[in-house]
């Protein structure tokens, strides 16, 4: 089988970190995600990847933060049976195949066109109503194609850090502007984190920059009338760091003690 050569730099390159970081776990007797899609798509990839520093215990938190992600979107899905999902700066995520929505669910990945040529190269479509939009996210004209009837639950995972305050305050008010209500399904750092950048192997080495750090979640909450934020759930207090390997569980144990350093991580559920 011919391998897919990657050659992504900057923050393209750091969705390789958290593929990896799925299939590592997915191969874990004790696995937490299961993705096996994610694993597929590794051994499909010509990628030096251990450029990403995963470790055992990253690839744990990396499937932790994803299944937190998931099961909000699943619920989400639930309670509405027609409802668009918005997946931002989707990368190689497998969120819509561990998910599999039903046809009534209009599902939409959105990268730039050469994360989504990749991704169609590697990945299996999806059946349903399922497509792909290649496009920057900040870049208004993609949005104004995707109908504005339904609820809408806009997931982006390892988006925020990377671009500046300004354009991440203009998307969240586009979303919510458009859309006659929904969620906001998001992982951000504080600013501190966003300091300790060169500390990430996976950032350090793609040569990609953070620049956006948010230490109050209701600050966002002005953006828009009626935006609530419904969690603002701590990485050092996520569900099922008991599954973490023991390294993993005493480092956060040391972490959740400091203050700023608990503050250093967040997983965002906000309602519009």
């Amino acid at each position: 089988m011919e391998r897919e050569k990657v050659t992504f730099r900057g923050a393209q390159e750091t969705m390789l970190a958290t593929l990896y970081g799925r299939a590592l776990d997915s191969r874990s007797p004790r696995s937490i995600l299961n993705d096996t899609e994610a694993e597929r798509a590794v051994r499909r990839i010509d990628y030096d990847f251990g450029r990403t520093g995963m470790t055992a215990t990253t690839a744990a938190g990396v499937a932790l933060r994803a299944r937190r992600l998931d099961a909000w979107t699943a619920e989400f899905l639930a309670a509405r049976t027609e409802c668009t999902v918005l997946h931002l700066a989707c990368g190689l995520d497998t969120r819509v195949h561990r998910l599999a929505p039903p046809p009534s669910v209009r599902w939409i990945d959105v990268d730039y066109p050469g994360v989504v040529e990749l991704r169609e190269r590697l990945l299996p479509r999806p059946g349903g109503d399922y497509r792909t939009v290649g496009a920057s996210v900040t870049e208004e004209g993609w949005l104004a194609e995707v109908p504005a009837d339904r609820p809408t639950v806009a997931v982006f995972e390892g988006l925020t850090m990377y671009l500046r305050k300004q354009d991440g305050r203009r998307l969240i008010e586009w979303i919510t502007g458009r859309f006659p209500g929904g969620q906001l399904l998001f992982d951000c750092y504080g600013t501190l984190g966003v300091r300790m950048q060169k500390l990430v192997p996976a950032v350090r080495n793609a040569g990609a920059v953070l620049h956006w750090g948010i230490d109050d979640p209701h600050e966002i909450e002005g953006w828009h009338e009626g935006l609530e934020c419904l969690d603002a759930l701590r990485s050092v207090d996520m569900p099922g760091l008991d599954e973490l390997p023991l390294s993993g569980r005493l480092g956060m144990k040391v972490l959740a003690r400091i203050p700023g350093l608990r503050d250093v991580g967040r997983i965002m559920r906000y309602r519009f």
